[in-house]
């Protein structure tokens, strides 16, 4: 299959081309790919113009069309007639010499996959265990693997405010667990989203949805509202043998406040596609789950190592939550 690859940056040069030196690599190369550029200035496109990449193609965007989602769909009108699947990364990764290879052979062995999502394995250690070494309140098991259990996840357990929906699948109340609870296994599971920067998507998807433009510059939370809309469409899955590292580059980022204002307002708002009329109970939780969250925010603000950032993250968490009382998310 022809596949392009979209890659959204925003400031990061040097990250950008850390990222295209390990796509040179792949024992599997695109058969294009497209830089959409947001930035400010033209430092991208200098450091392209002094370093060659087969079938690249520079695109820099103009005001209006600057942000996450807004570059994506740019991205997307631009890709090859030719390709099938469309391909997207951050531009702070730097991928395994065969993720490409492991990502797109499972469009052939799962032909009913709308989008395939890769793995970012160098965030949790993950240890493999037998059965019968038990069951720590401090590990999360699955699937013959343990990790450290975050203490937030601990917290909510002992409060009744989680259940055991699985990795990759969002729970009635929201606040389910992320992609990073997947084990590095091999395997390839089924799910209901993936992360946005390690994504791809049959190209025929895109004349059905495009990416929403509710999420405005850094687009917190743009990928599982995107997928859980592909997901009623088709299946989608995530390979744990499509590997890559994600190096979170600082520069591009909101600030704390502005972070925690859009986890708690953008969360509300894919809760909100997933289940549009969820029930009293459900609404109770989500919001039961928000207020915990906050005062371990808090918390971090008195006893963390970076007392400032969670501070100002906290207040930002509280000021998006009261906001939903009289501007909801449309």
């Amino acid at each position: 299959m022809n596949f392009t690859l979209i890659i959204c940056t925003y400031q990061r040069p040097k990250a950008l081309l850390t990222l295209l030196n390990s796509v040179k690599k792949q024992s599997l190369y695109p058969y294009e790919i497209l830089i959409i550029d947001g930035s400010t200035n033209n430092e991208t496109q200098i450091i392209l113009e002094k370093n060659s990449f087969i079938n690249l193609k520079y695109i820099q965007v103009s005001e209006n069309e600057r942000g996450l989602t807004k570059q994506r769909n740019v991205g997307i009108r631009n890709v090859d007639s030719s390709s099938e699947i469309v391909c997207f990364l951050d531009d702070d990764t730097i991928l395994d010499e065969n993720y490409f290879e492991e990502l797109i052979k499972i469009y052939d062995i799962h032909p009913e996959a709308v989008g395939v999502g890769g793995y970012i394995s160098n965030e949790i250690v993950w240890e493999k265990v037998q059965e019968s070494d038990g069951n720590s309140k401090n590990h999360f098991y699955y699937d013959g693997f343990r990790r450290t259990e975050a203490l937030r996840f601990r917290l909510r357990k002992k409060l009744g405010l989680i259940d055991e929906t699985p990795p990759g699948f969002m729970p009635k109340f929201s606040h389910g667990r992320s992609i990073s609870y997947l084990p590095p296994s091999g395997k390839t599971y089924p799910v209901e989203f993936f992360m946005g920067g390690v994504a791809s998507y049959k190209k025929v998807l895109f004349k059905n949805i495009c990416f929403s433009t509710y999420f405005e510059g850094y687009g917190l939370y743009e990928d599982l509202d995107f997928c859980l809309r592909a997901s009623a469409i088709g299946k989608l899955y995530v390979n744990t043998k499509a590997q890559l590292g994600h190096y979170h580059d600082s520069s591009g980022r909101p600030n704390k406040y502005k972070y925690g204002k859009m986890v708690v307002r953008n969360g509300w708002y894919v809760w909100r596609v997933k289940f549009p009329n969820p029930t009293l109970k459900s609404r109770l939780l989500f919001h039961s789950n928000i207020i915990v969250l906050l005062k371990l925010r808090f918390i971090n603000s008195i006893t963390g190592s970076n007392k400032n950032e969670a501070f100002t993250e906290a207040v930002g968490r509280l000021t998006g939550w009261f906001s939903l009382l009289f501007n909801k998310p449309k």
